[in-house]
């Protein structure tokens, strides 16, 4: 009761809405509900799980000083999707790890960072940031995005590693989390652009450590049993609802496991606060694609009946390149309007529109 007591209002909110979803899961499954109810209800534990995630994790690192802040958000932030990710591997969902993977990097890159910008811009006019850091960030984007379009190329018909998709796949995998690994020490060391200003981190009215670590393990405990659920639930669902499993990975799954950054980032730009938004949105990017991805790519090879590779399909090759050149253009120039938030969030529904009418996934 006592560490129930110290949380703050949104912890608490987040706190019943995941157990009164986990036991609401739980009676579903053991009524044998139908599978569309125990799919929505577990989404919705996992967006709050998700939260709680991020609540922890920022205390975390506030705590630890403001190097940290980003590693630990790479770390542990991802955890809900990484589960989801893992159980549908094991599952056989490729397709649908590989889209959710895509639509991560372009819900955060176009419709986060367009609805911050929306939020921002119509209550604090135009939006100026520094735009040092967040070109840097932008072009590590760029390259990430450029390391995961190269497998689609080198793959195709006719070209060099043509019938040899695995391999270069985990070779890039490799490749990028040696990058990754490298960004540590550079964040650690403050270097420019790798993490949040100290006045960046709210320190007020922090939890003790103990709370802390007990709110994370126990979040990241029911992130993972949520997730199986969830899993478990999806196939008959995306078939009784006829969606495909390429829209569901794009939209619902991208969207449910990067719910900690979606909300941080626009409330950030509400607060007037548009470079930790930025910052907090643009990294949940960068962390997808060069430590998530590569992650799982090696992992599958373990715990799916199939590899999970780089290859992608011409709509999502030219989705990312596009998300990843807009986004650097727009904050080029350190300022934003809602107007380009907009045209962002604009770019992202009809990208999530060229997947909709997909085959549907068969009972």
């Amino acid at each position: 009761m006592q560490t129930i007591a110290q949380l703050g209002r949104t912890a608490l909110i987040l706190v019943a809405v995941s157990l009164a979803g986990a036991a609401l899961t739980l009676i579903l499954r053991a009524g044998a509900a139908n599978d569309v109810a125990i799919f929505v209800v577990a989404a919705i534990t996992l967006a709050a799980l998700a939260g709680l995630v991020g609540e922890a994790t920022d205390e975390l690192g506030s705590r630890l000083g403001p190097a940290s802040t980003g590693i630990l958000q790479s770390a542990l932030g991802n955890l809900p999707e990484l589960f989801i990710s893992l159980f549908a591997l094991r599952a056989g969902l490729v397709v649908l790890v590989q889209t959710a993977l895509v639509g991560s990097i372009l819900a955060n890159s176009l419709l986060v960072l367009g609805l911050a910008f929306i939020a921002g811009g119509r209550r604090h006019g135009l939006m100026a940031f520094n735009a040092t850091p967040v070109r840097t960030i932008a072009m590590m984007l760029v390259l990430a995005v450029a390391a995961l379009v190269i497998p689609t190329i080198a793959t195709s018909p006719g070209g060099p590693d043509q019938g040899h998709a695995v391999e270069i796949s985990v070779f890039v995998s490799v490749v990028l989390l040696v990058i990754f690994a490298a960004s540590i020490p550079y964040s650690l060391s403050g270097g420019r652009g790798a993490s949040v200003s100290e006045s960046a981190i709210d320190t007020a009215e922090r939890w003790p450590m103990r709370t802390t670590i007990v709110v994370l393990a126990g979040a990241a405990v029911g992130a993972a049993f949520m997730s199986d659920w969830f899993v478990e639930a999806l196939r008959p669902a995306m078939t009784t609802l006829g969606l495909s499993e390429a829209f569901v990975g794009l939209v619902i799954v991208a969207i449910a496991g990067n719910a900690v950054e979606n909300v941080a980032g626009i409330q950030a730009a509400l607060k007037g606060r548009i470079d930790l938004g930025i910052s907090l949105i643009q990294n949940s990017s960068l962390q997808v694609a060069i430590a998530l991805t590569p992650v799982l790519v090696v992992a599958s090879l373990f715990v799916s009946p199939v590899a999970l590779t780089l290859v992608l399909t011409p709509t999502m090759l030219v989705a990312l390149a596009m998300a990843a050149v807009l986004g650097a253009l727009v904050v080029f120039d350190g300022e934003a309007t809602w107007l380009e938030g907009l045209m962002l969030v604009g770019l992202y529904l009809i990208i999530a529109a060229s997947v909709w009418y997909g085959p549907p996934v068969a009972a």
